[in-house]
């Protein structure tokens, strides 16, 4: 059996995450996601369809197999405990272990792996509020949550999740008292379409691209 490379691992779970968002996989979302050109991605799509992890349907969509899920979850699997242990073991900041966790899921053993899910389980949340796999905006929507980009003026909410991978977006939200479980007033909803809030540092102007990175929930 083949062993799989880092770069393998990188694009199947960023293949997984997508679908788990809702998301339709094409090219030019990896070459997003990845920080890659586009020929790049297209010469691994080609080598990661010959080793049977994805399927390419006629429109350009990419799809795990069933063995590429499964390698895809067990990276991300690893990237989840990895967090976990930065943060609940180490301390490290919410804010700066995704980009450590994206190194270090690629060097855990088996045997660490399994002492890992020992120790902390493999259902709980990332300091960042999400599972091991992101939910769709559907399923959040169904448990009560909504991006704080449609949050109703003079409520206060809950934040429980934020997206994870941009690590200048993180610094910038925890630099405005964003933080998980953090609480945020909304004062107006702007013509502009930035939103006046007040955090625990302070009060703020949110411009709509980072409020619909943030979920929240009513307090």
């Amino acid at each position: 059996m083949n062993s799989i490379t880092v770069s393998k691992e990188d694009y199947l779970k960023a293949i997984l995450e997508a679908e788990s968002e809702g998301q339709h996989v094409i090219s030019a979302t990896l070459a997003h996601w990845l920080s890659v050109s586009a020929p790049a991605v297209t010469m691994a799509i080609k080598r990661l369809k010959r080793d049977g992890y994805v399927q390419v349907k006629t429109d350009g969509t990419i799809q795990l197999s069933a063995k590429g899920k499964e390698t895809a979850y067990k990276t991300a699997l690893r990237h989840h405990l990895i967090e976990r242990m930065l943060s609940e073991i180490f301390g490290m900041q919410w804010y700066e272990i995704h980009d450590e966790a994206e190194r270090l899921e690629h060097a855990v053993s088996p045997a660490f792996e399994a002492k890992l899910i020992e120790k902390l389980g493999e259902r709980g949340t990332c300091p960042h509020g999400n599972s091991v796999l992101p939910e769709s905006p559907l399923r959040r929507k169904k448990r009560g949550l909504i991006q704080l980009s449609e949050a109703k003026e003079q409520e206060d909410y809950i934040v429980t999740s934020l997206y994870e991978r941009d690590p200048q977006l993180l610094l910038f939200l925890h630099k405005l008292g964003i933080d998980p479980q953090s609480s945020i007033r909304i004062g107006a909803r702007n013509y502009d379409e930035t939103i006046s809030i007040e955090t625990p540092k302070g009060a703020f102007t949110l411009g709509k691209p980072a409020a619909e990175k943030i979920w929240v929930r009513i307090k």
